[in-house]
């Protein structure tokens, strides 16, 4: 648990640094602001400041920020009457700093100002009001996907294929982006944020998403927890998401209208086109999507487009020198054998992680190992097929003697041997689930023939084989006990057909 703190105390001093409150700072982490506050104060003690320095690793951060600091915290037993303070604040002239005063004159060791106005916000914050949203230029940007999807033929078996509808939306210009993608999984969906930045030629300091299962893993109502692969890509470009409240349409009602507009205005208009490609399709979005925002709205007497370059395009942060790479991320445990298993490959770790918890960034082309937010391993990706990847220095000193051996270099010296000792050793390797698994039983078997010599470890491997033995210490023991030395029972020859009353020949079936 401390490890995922130490990575949200990271991203809390990062967006603090950015100029975010520390209300932002708690939505976008999926903690309570009190605790995103206590971060920030443990960090301002310390005297650190972002960027960390590059070899503050997570033990360091976390020896710096939780050692102990003193004696147990005061309790304060008396609570306001929060209902009659509401009621008597509809009093003109009446301010929470005269109702203070008055609770401390009957409390004297109740509640600080600070704290009473904290306390009193969130209690009033659940009476669910109905606000105006200020937007301002380069704050937001609000994404979601349509409720509709829209028709793609494949050409080739004429099948109808439905893709989604992404929707995204500037607070300040209402400035709208929206294309076509095959699904609402992690990978659309990040990629269609890359694509909605480089439209709008920036990036805004927060995005606004919906509890889409894609972006949040817990919608829960006070404490959301984003995604790892969304926060990193929010981090690649230098912005904070900032999940909206479970069945509260009202804090992204920017994109429900963004949404709306784009099903009359592209999804409708498109109805009665057929599109045989997801880029033909996007093509023709694209046409519909710059006439709407180069529209001229009644109530502003401007465009989307013409409100975007005049107030918000100069808000946005600059867009990163490479665009983010997607990358999934997953936690896994480091097994006996010091490999993590990801798509049913093996990628190895150091041996002194066995058992431990490591999350894996995976690419396209890389596979990476993180312990305590510091990478210990990077691998090229493999396809899926059940063998393993391992780098010399993950292993143990006693593993490295054998792992200059491999199946093809054991058998080629046991066929110098002979015929069934190449057999057996073929065997032993096939019969393991992994290879390396056999190595030391093959090895055993092949050095026997320096003490009794290749011809008695041959006829040794022969029985073996006879009798179903599969291991080192069989063939050893064979040896010992000069069991290869014995002749072989012939098999018993087929003797004449018995005939008896009782027993059925071949035309009592016919």
């Amino acid at each position: 648990m401390k490890r995922l703190t130490m990575r949200k105390i990271r991203e809390a001093l990062r967006l603090h640094a950015g100029g975010l409150s520390t209300r932002k700072i708690a939505a976008s982490l999926g903690v309570g602001q009190s605790t995103a506050s206590d971060y920030l104060k443990r960090v301002e003690r310390a005297g650190l400041s972002w960027p960390l320095a590059a070899e503050m690793t997570d033990a360091a951060l976390e020896a710096l920020l939780f050692h102990p600091i003193g004696g147990p915290s005061r309790l304060v037993e008396a609570q306001p009457d929060w209902p009659a303070i509401h009621r008597e604040l509809r009093r003109p002239g009446v301010t929470l700093s005269l109702l203070w005063e008055e609770y401390r004159a009957g409390y004297p060791a109740g509640y600080g100002y600070s704290r009473f106005c904290d306390l009193y916000r969130r209690w009033s914050g659940r009476l669910t009001p109905v606000m105006r949203q200020h937007h301002v230029a380069g704050e937001r940007m609000f994404v979601d996907y349509a409720g509709l999807t829209l028709e793609v033929i494949d050409g080739a078996t004429g099948e109808v294929c439905r893709a989604q509808l992404f929707v995204a939306a500037l607070g300040a210009s209402n400035l709208i982006y929206a294309e076509a993608s095959w699904s609402q999984g992690l990978s659309d969906w990040i990629g269609a944020h890359g694509r909605a930045f480089g439209y709008f030629c920036g990036v805004p300091a927060q995005v606004v998403s919906d509890n889409l299962k894609s972006g949040v893993t817990r919608a829960c109502f006070y404490e959301p927890a984003v995604n790892r692969t969304y926060a990193d890509m929010a981090a690649h470009y230098g912005t904070a998401v900032v999940p909206a409240r479970p069945r509260k349409p009202r804090d992204k009602a920017k994109v429900e209208v963004a949404v709306q507009i784009a099903q009359r205005w592209i999804a409708a208009r498109l109805r009665n086109q057929r599109f045989f490609s997801l880029a033909e399709l996007n093509a023709a979005i694209r046409v519909l999507l710059d006439r709407l925002n180069n529209r001229v709205t009644r109530h502003l007497g401007m465009s989307r487009r013409d409100l975007f370059e005049q107030i918000e395009r100069s808000a946005l942060r600059p867009l990163p020198a490479e665009p983010y790479v997607f990358a999934e991320w997953k936690q896994c445990t480091v097994g006996l054998d010091y490999h993590v298993e990801v798509d049913k490959h093996y990628y190895s770790a150091p041996h002194s992680l066995l058992r431990e918890k490591v999350w894996v960034r995976l690419t396209a082309r890389t596979v990476e190992i993180f312990h305590h937010g510091k990478r210990v391993a990077a691998h090229a990706r493999t396809s899926s097929n059940r063998r393993h990847t391992t780098v010399a220095d993950h292993m143990p000193a006693s593993h490295r003697r054998y792992s200059e051996w491999s199946p093809e270099r054991l058998k080629s010296w046991a066929a110098k041997i002979g015929p069934n000792t190449a057999t057996l050793v073929a065997v032993i390797l096939r019969d393991r689930s992994h290879p390396e698994q056999g190595f030391r039983s093959c090895l055993g078997i092949i050095r026997l023939a320096k003490a009794y010599g290749p011809e008695a470890l041959e006829a040794a491997c022969e029985r073996a084989l006879t009798i179903g033995a599969r291991s080192y210490s069989s063939v050893n023991s064979i040896l010992k006990n000069n069991l290869h030395r014995s002749s072989r029972p012939e098999p018993a020859a087929d003797g004449p057909a018995i005939q008896h009353g009782n027993i059925r020949g071949p035309g009592y079936f016919h």
